[in-house]
């Protein structure tokens, strides 16, 4: 579902989101039913709040730029999504996680 073009295109609406909720994108894999981003935000705000934000605004935007998704699926994103706060030396570990996905 999310292949070329979708997926640069939901690369692109990612990174311009979170900069305009300013939450900082670490590292982000897109695969072809999922998405992984390991992201740096403010506490206050909250990650719900930032994933939310990003869910939203990927899916309208998508589903407006690319009707197959719009006939194909009745909405973009599930409700459901797994967080988890890392410190330092777990950040490695996620962060390689995500870059081996590529290659899954």
């Amino acid at each position: 579902m999310l292949a070329e073009p979708i997926d640069e295109r939901l690369k692109a609406l990612l990174w311009e989101k979170s900069t305009d909720i300013q939450a900082e994108i670490v590292d982000m894999d897109i695969m072809s039913d999922h998405v992984h981003l390991l992201i740096k935000c403010d506490s206050q705000y909250g990650i719900h709040k930032v994933i939310k934000q990003l869910m939203e605004y990927t899916s309208k935007v998508l589903r407006d730029e690319f009707k197959s998704i719009k006939s194909r699926l009745p909405s973009l994103w599930t409700n459901a999504y797994f967080v988890a706060t890392v410190d330092t030396v777990q950040l490695d570990v996620i962060k390689k996680y995500i870059e081996e996905q590529k290659f899954r």
